[in-house]
């Protein structure tokens, strides 16, 4: 069997090293990644620090809202007992309405466009 010292010309070339990066099938730079770049510094703002502290203890995030707990145990309790009755008039109308706000400020923002592009 002869071997050939040299590839053949049709074999495709292996693609070109990044600057730094060792050579393939060569073992790893002894020095650890980290070393390498600096350590990224970290804020944490109040806000976070209140939210995580209220996390860990069981409390929802956004309880800046009104509510009113009874109904809400009024609602869960009748959603348990199947007697929930859902007034789909009451949802329509909402919907529509959020629907014609969304419509008038689309209406409005492209009017706005217009006028400056103009």
């Amino acid at each position: 069997m002869k071997i050939n010292p040299s590839p053949p010309a049709d074999l495709p070339k292996a693609p070109a090293a990044r600057p730094g990066a060792p050579a393939a099938g060569s073992a790893a730079p002894a020095a650890p990644a980290a070393a390498a770049a600096p350590a990224a510094t970290v804020t944490v703002s109040n806000l976070a620090r209140s939210m995580e502290t209220r996390a860990t203890a069981g409390v929802a995030a956004d309880t800046s809202g009104d509510f009113n707990a009874a109904k809400v145990a009024e609602v869960k309790a009748a959603i348990a007992q199947g007697t929930y009755k859902v007034n789909a008039g009451a949802i329509a109308d909402k919907l529509l309405s959020n629907a014609q706000q969304v419509l008038r400020r689309n209406a409005s923002d492209a009017d706005r466009s217009e006028a400056g592009g103009a």
